[in-house]
This record gives structure tokens, sequence and C-alpha cells, in this order.
């Protein structure tokens, strides 16, 4: 398709710009890499332009708007000649603004919000926004994709799993006793974790105009409370009142639900075997799991786009979709808690495995509430919200983790 110059674009009509964008975003879900981003900066450019024709567009309806009311010359009809003082008034500011000099209107000439004025003395109109532009995503998705279960008004829960099947069968003599090959079952415990979050604003804010802030400051805590359960899946230390993370390693080798002895330890940069090594690496000697997903940092998700053969060819066929998407149709999830391959020694950078294989057990709704009253002298108003929450592994060796080598010495 072939990103177009601001230049190129600059000399395109309003309509033919708006057809370019249109194009754009039909072939957005083919594009990836360096085509994705190149034309996400075409989009962003068309987007500039057409705001400015819009301003200028807005600038010259303000002009005619003003010269609507223009005096007639025609005798002693309302113009130059007129008697009345609004008329004479009109022909002074038509004459200064034929000479170049500045000039002013009465107010009820343009209806705006507020005013900008240029060094030219041109009145410009200044519109408030009635929505507030987010910035990036900071909550991982991963926390809407593992298992959920509601317990309202529990304290811990105990989910049993199997730690193997037995493996005892065999041949026997006539009369000798069987093989005795019973299955092995474990169990995870989730307890409840209480996470809060607290904000305050201005009681000026809920005055400005037209965007409503007060509902994004509300908000924010709830996000807060979601972006930490997120990451605590991955990194939750366990102990009491606290989430088990998958890259948790209980001392107790009893409470190990994920054997430290399936990690990966090997991978230290990533190459073309790097994925392969992951998904091969995962599940029992007799086949090969394909509902699983690959959690990692967006870093490694970079490095892995960026790999190329001898040829220059991409090595993954990477498609994202925000804070998703597929490496090799391996479905991946984002979370800024995973270090990078190659970091800092001894920290877990991935985990691979179906998501049901961790559960979420939610022990009270999230409680926002906001109050004008706790620091009604500052005229501060405040928000505060919580939940009881807690999150465990459920199954044995649910995940295979990838970890960067100890440091030789």
């Amino acid at each position: 398709m072939g990103k177009k110059t601001r230049e190129e674009l600059l000399n395109m009509s309003k309509k033919d710009l708006k057809n370019r964008l249109t194009e754009l975003g039909k072939n957005a879900t083919a594009l990836s890499g360096q085509e994705l981003t190149d034309a996400m900066d075409e989009a962003k450019m068309i987007g500039e332009i057409l705001d400015e024709i819009k301003g200028r567009e807005e600038l010259m309806a303000a002009a005619r708007a003003a010269g609507a009311d223009a005096p007639l010359d025609d005798g002693g009809k309302p113009g130059e000649s007129g008697e009345e003082p609004k008329n004479q008034a009109r022909a002074k500011s038509g004459k200064a603004l034929k000479a170049g000099a500045s000039t002013t209107y009465k107010a009820k000439t343009l209806t705006v919000n507020n005013a900008l004025s240029t060094e030219n003395g041109i009145v410009m109109p200044q519109h408030s926004s009635t929505d507030i532009a987010p910035t990036f995503n900071n909550v991982s998705s991963l926390i809407d994709r593992v298992k959920t279960v509601p317990l309202p008004g529990g304290e811990t829960y105990k989910r049993p799993y199997v730690k193997s099947y037995g493996d005892g069968a065999g041949s026997t003599a006539e009369g000798a006793d069987y093989n005795e090959s019973e299955p092995e079952f474990g169990y995870s415990e989730i307890v409840r974790e209480k996470i809060t979050a607290y904000a305050e604003e201005p009681e000026e804010m809920t005055k400005l105009p037209d965007a409503d802030y007060d509902v994004v400051v509300e908000d924010s805590v709830t996000r807060a409370i979601k972006r930490y359960a997120s990451r605590q899946i991955l990194i939750g230390s366990g102990g009491t009142g606290r989430f088990r993370g998958i890259f948790h390693n209980p001392t107790e080798e009893s409470k190990q639900i994920i054997d430290p002895e399936t990690d990966i330890t090997t991978i230290t940069a990533i190459d073309d075997g790097t994925l392969d090594e992951i998904i091969y690496s995962y599940g029992g000697d007799e086949d090969v799991e394909d509902v699983a997903v690959l959690i990692l940092s967006k870093k490694d998700l970079k490095k892995f786009a960026k790999l190329r053969d001898k040829q220059g060819r991409k090595v993954y066929t990477i498609k994202n979709h925000g804070n998703t998407g597929t490496i090799d149709e391996v479905p991946y999830i984002i979370n800024s808690a995973c270090n990078e391959i190659g970091g800092a020694a001894n920290t877990y950078a991935m985990a691979y495995g179906p998501l049901s294989n961790y559960e979420v057990a939610i022990f009270s709704d999230i409680d926002a509430r906001k109050s004008e009253h706790y620091k009604f002298k500052q005229g501060q108003i405040a928000y505060r919200a919580d939940v009881f929450m807690g999150g465990n592994v459920v199954a044995k060796n649910g995940f295979i983790r990838v970890k960067n080598p100890a440091k030789s010495s």
C-alpha cells in the first residue's frame, strides 16, 4: 500500500484524505510490524490535516458570520451614510478591515464558550471537548482471561487437583497380589487478600465545563485494583492474605504446585527455536497441549517481531490485538510483571499454559465509594475502592516457566 508523506497528503483534497483514511482502516487487519506502524503514523497525519482543514473552515464561517450584517451603501438607508451610531460603527469597522487594521465586534456576533485572540486581532473560537482523551492501557487482560470463582463472604477456597494418575499397572503371576496404581491428589489453597485504592481531587475539578473529570478519577481507583490483581497472578508472593502467583515458589516442597525443576533456564536470547522450545517442553510425554497461552513482556514480544532470517524475512508471524494476539498462531498476553529474556539473573520472563489452570476467587464485589465530607474543609473529594480476592495455580505443573539463568561465578 505504501506510506504517503505529509507533503503528498497536503496536496490531496478533503474527500481524498477521508477515502485514504477509510482504505487504511480496511487494510488494518492484514498489517503487522513496521507496515502497521507506518499505517498508524499516516492515519495520525491525516487526522491532523483534517483538523487543520476543519479549523480553517470554522474561521471562515466565523468571518462570514461577522460580516453577515454588513451595511448597505444605499443613500440614507443603513450603510456608511446611515445616521444611526451602529451603522457608523459598522462603516468604521469595514474600513479598518479593508485597510488591514484590527477591529472588534460585539460579543453577540460570535457565540463561543471561550475566545482566543491572535496577534492579527482575529477572534477564534476555543471549544471544550465533552470527553477526556484516555492514556495508554495499563491493565493486562490476564485478569479477565483466567478462571474466576465467585465466593461472596468466603475466607478461603481449596481446589483439589490430580498429582498423578498412577503408573503401577503390570504383569502379575496367578494368585499374586494386584499391582497398586492409585492416583495421587493434592489441593490448591486460595486465601483472600484485601486490595484497596484511594484518590482525591479538588472540588474545582467537578465544576470544569463539559468533560466529566469526576468519572475519570472514580474509574481510576477500580482500574488500579485490576492492574494490581493482574500482576499478582504472576508475582504474588504467597503467605497469609496474599495471591500465590505463577512465578511463586513456596519454601515447602509439598506446597509447590509447579515443580521448579521443570523451569526452562536454557533460553538466554530469543531466536528461531525459542517458541518451539517452550511449546514442546510443556505437558506430559504423550501429547502436545493446544489450548495454552504464552504470557510475556512487551519487550520480548518486540524481540520476536524483529527477528529476521538470513534472507531478511520475518521469522515469526505476529498478529497484534492490543494486549493480546498470536505468535505463529500461538496466543499471547502481555503482562508487565514479566521480566525480559536476558534480563536480571534468576528472574522469570515467561509462562506458558492453559489459563484455566489459574483460578481467582472473588470473595466480594469491588466496593467503590465517593465522599465529599472527609476533607470538607480543604475542599477535597475522596474516592476509595476495595475488594477481597485471591488466586493460585490449580493444576499440577499447570504452567511451564521461562527463567533467566543464574550468573556463572
